[in-house]
């Protein structure tokens, strides 16, 4: 029970506080990234891996141990903090509302700079309907990525080892999730460099995908959901924004995907979802469908807890 009331505390922290505005630790990590990049990255894969594990391991096992030798009530409590510093349900949303703010306004050029900040693709030659596009795609895979992912491994880490666990493994998915939106680019400077993370990310976010689009299409248009899972999520480029975004456009009805410039060359990708082309409203839907899904895993999780307590007085 425990975790759970650590996990409700976290996410009760970060609706009320939002994403800190000075001082994150995680604006911090990325500052002590970019000059390790910068000295290390020699076009390299074992260069990335060394950079990334030097970066990762050290503030996993202080922040481990740290819970290891705490009283229980403590300890909870540092693996609640990191939750709430791990977890981007307030920030998901501060975001969106910067690009969707201006994008019904009118402001377009104020919407793509606001997007850039979120996407990798070439905002400049996005028209409103692509900003839309973009802004629904990020909110959608961010969800799984900043959200679902880390309350899945703090979660996961807890049932196996604890606090000391649950902190351990939240920060652990955080920073290097943190490494491959900085690195993970298919780009001459971070194609071997960068390759390290992205792997890595992938095989963390591969279990908190799946899960994130079973109950987006548990808490939207299920049976299209699943349709769109099953039939497009394998042409996707990534492993696990593929079913994340296939399932959230069929649950809300709308078209995603589509071509798009990306550092300055055309790619093709596959449409995603059905087939009516998505409106301004639908970024307020996105946001409630991932919030219904959220509901959705507190309750198991304080449900699953409350059994195991019972099961194990």
């Amino acid at each position: 029970m425990a975790l759970s009331l650590a996990l409700v505390a976290a996410l009760a922290v970060d609706a009320v506080l939002g994403e800190p505005r000075r001082g994150h630790p995680l604006a911090l990590f990325g500052r002590c990234a970019e000059r390790l990049e910068a000295r290390a990255n020699r076009g390299r894969r074992r260069d990335g891996w060394v950079a990334m594990l030097c970066l990762v391991v050290p503030p996993v096992l202080i922040v481990g141990a740290i819970a290891a030798v705490l009283p229980p009530v403590l300890a909870w409590g540092v693996a609640a903090i990191m939750l709430t510093f791990a977890v981007g349900r307030a920030g998901l949303i501060e975001h969106a509302e910067a690009v969707a703010r201006p994008l019904v306004a009118g402001d377009l050029e104020q919407a793509r700079r606001r997007v850039a900040w979120l996407v990798s693709r070439d905002a400049t030659r996005l028209d409103a309907s692509g900003v839309r596009v973009a802004l629904l795609e990020s909110v959608l895979e961010n969800a799984s990525d900043a959200v679902f992912a880390s309350l899945f491994w703090f979660v996961a880490g807890g049932v196996v080892a604890g606090p000391a666990g649950a902190a351990a493994a939240v920060i652990a998915h955080r920073l290097v999730n943190t490494l491959d939106a900085m690195w993970g680019y298919r780009t001459p400077r971070f194609a071997r460099f960068g390759w390290a993370a992205a792997r890595l990310d992938d095989g963390l976010n591969w279990p908190a995908a799946r899960l994130t689009a079973a109950l987006f299409a548990l808490v939207g248009d299920t049976r299209a959901a699943l349709a769109c899972w099953r039939a497009q999520a394998s042409q996707w480029s990534s492993p696990n924004a593929g079913p994340v975004m296939a399932a959230g456009a069929g649950a809300l009805g709308i078209r995603l995907g589509g071509g798009a410039w990306y550092h300055g060359a055309w790619c093709e990708r596959p449409i995603l979802g059905g087939r009516r082309s998505p409106d301004d409203v639908d970024v307020v839907r996105a946001l409630a469908l991932a919030d219904r899904a959220l509901a959705v895993l507190v309750v198991g999780v304080l449900v699953l807890a409350r059994v195991s307590e019972a099961s194990y007085p």
